[in-house]
């Protein structure tokens, strides 16, 4: 099964007999089988016709919609992809603080482990010394989870690595036209920063498509909260997969010359550094190999594509949701 990325601006999909076509700006068509696609991320001014959005809504296609540099915006969605049962079980649980607690406490230590693994796996040969200080906070950090009584401590100890692994991270990097000291979001102000912002934009998207296609609410979240309506279960389930996915993979983009200072481009207007439509479609490229790499998972004995891994560890939180089962979170071998 696809996922088709829509990136190319003026681009037009319609769909005849069993197929879409996709048009772009100088009329050029491709043309999949609809029986073939999964999931349609539609990246800024890109047009579907009518019956290509019936197709999706018959084919229970996930269709999600972004602006030109990611950023989430809305997606389409079946009526079937509603599952009442599991909405009114996931209000229920936004009560329940333990719950709450032991899930969140899983995603942080999932992505602590993570995001060490990394670090030791690329400072074997390298030992360099700041990134072997930074290991050893983090395992502090880590040891300091087992005490932790709610989910502010929580979050507290989850920002205080981030803010410990990101230098360490930059530390990796040996392409001498790109340099990372410090982690910017919104907006990211240099190439490397873009990088991550598009990269976590796009496992965000993969992520929230397999929450919706498992009849879960995307915007009733355990860990990440706020005010405004946003899909918080998104930003939580993701965690755990942002080192071993998009930072391993930002650097081998970046270390192995995948991409230079040309495929970025400067907005000045926001003081932000953008990927260009060249340097979009290198990434989703390389992307889309990393979300096709195997790896293993405890639930199976055979080991099976990142894009699983994903759906396997949204099953694993559906099933603690709606019984009695902690959540475990995934792992990256060594």
């Amino acid at each position: 099964m696809a996922t088709i990325y829509l990136i190319e601006q003026g681009t037009y999909i319609y769909k005849t007999y069993q197929r879409f076509v996709i048009q772009t700006s100088d009329k050029k068509t491709i043309e999949i089988p609809i029986r073939e696609v999964e999931t349609i991320l539609v990246f800024g001014n890109i047009q579907l016709s009518t019956p290509v959005i019936n197709a999706c809504l018959e084919a229970k296609i996930t269709v999600l919609f972004l602006s030109r540099q990611g950023q989430y915006k809305g997606h389409l969605w079946n009526l079937e992809a509603i599952n009442l049962d599991n909405h009114l079980t996931q209000f229920k649980r936004r009560e329940d603080e333990i719950f709450k607690l032991n899930v969140s406490s899983a995603i942080v230590k999932g992505k602590l482990l993570n995001s060490k693994q990394l670090l030791l796996r690329l400072n074997r040969k390298r030992k360099i010394d700041k990134i072997k200080t930074v290991i050893e906070g983090i395992n502090s950090d880590l040891r300091a989870l087992s005490s932790v009584n709610n989910l502010d401590t929580l979050r507290g100890y989850e920002g205080i690595s981030a803010a410990r692994y990101f230098p360490a991270f930059g530390c990796l990097i040996t392409n001498s036209e790109f340099s990372f000291c410090h982690r910017y979001r919104h907006p990211p102000i240099d190439p490397v920063n873009s990088l991550l912002s598009f990269g976590y934009t796009l496992l965000f998207n993969n992520v929230l498509s397999l929450i919706i296609a498992e009849g879960l609410s995307p915007y009733l979240g355990v860990f990440h909260y706020g005010d405004s309506k946003k899909p918080y279960l998104g930003f939580d389930l993701m965690e755990e997969f942002r080192s071993p996915i998009i930072d391993s993979l930002v650097l081998t983009i970046v270390n192995k010359s995948l991409v230079s200072s040309s495929d970025f481009e400067v907005v000045s207007s926001e003081g932000a550094v953008y990927l260009n439509d060249n340097g979009r479609r290198v990434f989703l490229k390389h992307f889309e190999a990393r979300m096709n790499e195997e790896v293993s998972h405890p639930d199976l004995q055979s080991k099976v594509c990142y894009r699983r891994v994903i759906q396997l560890q949204i099953k694993r939180y559906k099933q603690s949701l709606l019984s009695v089962v902690p959540y475990e979170p995934f792992l990256r071998a060594v």
